[in-house]
């Protein structure tokens, strides 16, 4: 028996591959397969089942594309509905894979259709659970994104709380926890660093599964501090239903070099958002004016279906060369099919023929410091507000970067003002969405709170 975990950082998802006797499962596949099809060749292996723990919304799954490619059977648990053949699995019933089995538990919560997968190994033991969006490690999956569901988020709370204490705690303490995803995914909101665990630990550690919390207090205590979900989740959802392009035939349509000339015309003609990836120092150095920048050696996708929004806005790229491809593999992950092109020969070559370029003015923090000894009132802190409320410059306004489109009109235009976040991502992009509604006297402060904690500033709480 083997199990890996094949773990994406930019999204913070765990998909899983699960082999015995020659006979194979991925569980909650990303839309881009072909790793899970080479993994299950290299060990002879056939992919019998593609298991999912629901519908999810922060990406679009690779159950249809793997399925098509290996004409292995989608498995979802009970209350699914698909517009794609799906075997819907019932509550407590066995896959055998090899000498393996896999048990469904129907764990609705999260969704209603949620399910998690108990592994029981060759010798009839409890090995490990599969728990998708039900159970994370130190944290459970958030009660309000079920789709098409007329019911509270405090309801499905309640059920969730019945799930994790008939369906999860009374299995053994020694049963490995498997979760879809870790620290840094908008599916939860207090989830550890570490992205495999026992159940006992997690019976210990996790505020959840607190044996003597009552269901009140589990409700309140799920509840409670939930930002609003990005718009982007229920198109991922819709497509995890009804189906999708698969990514080869997305990139054939999208990978496409454009010359500087091409570039300018499609971004005036279809009014196309120009997408910079690269570094945010290199953007701050230098790029396409009313360009919005999104660094993809960042949480990219997560952040572009937060602030894009639009799944159908067509885009133009400016890439780190040799990259066009994964740029585009990780905008297709949250839905954004709709990429134009990518600038041939990136920002050099625009520069070359004498197009107009911008830049980013920056500060370093103890240059700051030192021109602000008194309270700084022209300062943007563009952190969550969770962040802000436990630490922050005193005098510092604080406008999250999730919610900056809809406070543009807070940001003052006549003097120089200054912006930060924890370590200069987010303030990159804020930023560049400012420049691009026509605010321009703005400075970016480098290294963010992180560096200005090592200054004299006045910090407060």
């Amino acid at each position: 028996m083997q199990i890996e975990q094949i773990y994406t950082n930019c999204l913070a998802q765990g998909a899983y591959y699960v082999e015995s006797e020659g006979e194979a499962v991925i569980i909650d596949p990303l839309r881009e397969v072909d790793v899970y099809i080479e993994r299950a060749k290299n060990d002879n292996a056939t992919i019998k089942y593609i298991l999912e723990t629901h519908f999810h919304a922060d990406f679009i799954s690779g159950h249809v594309t793997l399925a098509e490619k290996t004409k292995a059977k989608i498995v979802f648990g009970p209350h699914a509905k698909t517009s794609f053949p799906t075997y819907i699995a019932q509550d407590n019933e066995e896959l055998k894979v090899g000498k393996i089995t896999l048990r469904v538990l129907h764990t609705p919560g999260h969704t209603l259709e949620s399910t998690c997968y108990l592994l029981i190994d060759e010798n009839g033991r409890d090995h490990a659970i599969f728990t998708g969006d039900t159970l994370f490690l130190g944290d459970v999956g958030r009660p309000d994104l079920s789709q098409g569901v007329d019911m509270k988020k405090e309801d499905l709370a309640g059920i969730l709380y019945d799930s994790l204490r008939n369906k999860i705690m009374p299995l053994g303490d020694d049963v490995i926890v498997y979760p879809a995803h870790g620290a840094g995914s908008a599916c939860g909101k207090n989830m550890m660093q570490e992205t495999v665990d026992t159940l006992g630990n997690q019976k210990k550690v996790n505020y959840a599964l607190q044996e003597n919390m009552t269901k009140a207090e589990f409700v309140q205590e799920v509840i409670q501090g939930l930002l609003p979900p990005p718009t982007y989740f229920d198109v991922n959802v819709k497509m995890n239903k009804e189906g999708y392009t698969s990514v080869e035939k997305v990139m054939e349509k999208v990978l496409q070099p454009l010359e500087p000339n091409q570039f300018e015309a499609l971004a005036k003609q279809r009014r196309a958002l120009i997408l910079d990836v690269r570094s945010m120092n290199n953007f701050c150095l230098s790029h396409i004016p009313n360009s919005i920048f999104i660094g993809l050696d960042g949480s990219f996708a997560p952040w572009v279906g937060e602030l894009v929004v639009d799944t159908k806005v067509p885009i133009l790229l400016i890439t780190p060369e040799g990259r066009e491809k994964e740029t585009i593999i990780r905008l297709s992950r949250v839905g954004f099919d709709n990429t134009l092109g990518y600038l041939k020969g990136g920002i050099a070559h625009w520069q070359r023929i004498g197009k107009p370029i911008a830049s980013i003015e920056s500060i370093t923090a103890q240059d700051f410091s030192q021109q602000n000894q008194q309270k700084p009132t022209n300062l943007l802190d563009v952190r969550e507000k969770t962040e802000y409320n436990s630490q922050h410059v005193k005098g510092a306004m604080n406008i999250p970067l999730r919610t900056l489109h809809q406070k543009v009109s807070e940001i003052p235009k006549q003097v120089p003002f200054y912006v930060h976040c924890l370590a200069g991502y987010r303030s990159v992009i804020a930023i560049s969405i400012l420049k691009s509604r026509g605010i321009h006297n703005l400075v970016n402060i480098e290294g963010g709170f992180k560096a200005m904690k090592e200054t004299s500033l006045e910090l407060s709480h």
